[in-house]
């Protein structure tokens, strides 16, 4: 039996419209597969910028803190003598009992050491001190000191002398930066308890460019000067 015209032209009407719904259903799905790909790629692509962010971060951060600290270049040690206020400082255990008004003050012995005499004062308000003594090491114009508060029959022994490097001084000799190879420790200083504040703030800048970590430093407040008789 001979199909009608009109039954080829419904079956044919049925298989178009099979192919064009599954054509539509593959560009449907092909469409939705691009679009993931594109949001996969956006993703991926931020993922790898914050990664690269983070690991460059780490590596100048792991850079500044494995640099080598130096001291300065010459250290005139006349013009360096006298009294100095420490303005702030890395707490330290040797100086738990300063509360305020801290202060060194530094003359030449005979023998071309100096005497370091360290005062401060208590909570209870009375003044403390700490008397010792300090050696350039090098020349004369060296700013690598070793410092010793240890009494003297021990001076011997290499374990009681401490670094003390003078690693920032301004030309006039009125605002300076203490510290030692591990940047363990860290004192700034100046000749008046309330340094210059533009001067005070280079310093800042200068010492975080070395690896310093100012966050933990201490603000030594200056209430009443202390009379060193």
């Amino acid at each position: 039996m001979t199909p009608s015209k009109k039954q080829l032209d419904l079956s044919s009407l049925a298989r178009y419209d099979a192919l064009g719904l599954e054509g539509t259903r593959a560009l449907s799905m092909q469409w939705r597969f691009r679009v993931n790909m594109m949001l996969l790629s956006k993703v991926l692509l931020f993922a790898y910028m914050a990664v690269s962010v983070f690991f460059c971060n780490l590596a100048d951060a792991q850079e500044s803190k494995d640099h080598r600290l130096n001291s300065i270049e010459s250290l005139d040690l006349q013009r360096y003598l006298g009294q100095w206020f420490e303005i702030a400082k890395y707490p330290n255990w040797f100086q738990k009992k300063c509360k305020s008004d801290t202060k060194a003050q530094y003359s030449l012995r005979a023998d071309g050491h100096l005497t370091v005499l360290n005062l401060c004062r208590q909570e209870d308000g009375q003044v403390t001190n700490a008397l010792g003594e300090a050696v350039q090491v090098g020349d004369a114009k060296s700013a690598k000191l070793k410092v010793r508060f240890a009494p003297q029959w021990m001076s011997i022994l290499p374990f009681v002398w401490g670094d003390y490097w003078v690693i920032d001084i301004d030309q006039a000799y009125q605002l300076v930066a203490i510290s030692e190879p591990k940047r363990e420790y860290l004192w700034i200083l100046s000749r008046t308890p309330e340094p210059d504040d533009h001067a005070l703030n280079q310093l800042m800048l200068r010492l975080v460019a070395r690896g310093f970590d100012l966050s933990q430093l201490e603000r030594t407040p200056h209430k009443q000067d202390i009379l060193v008789k």
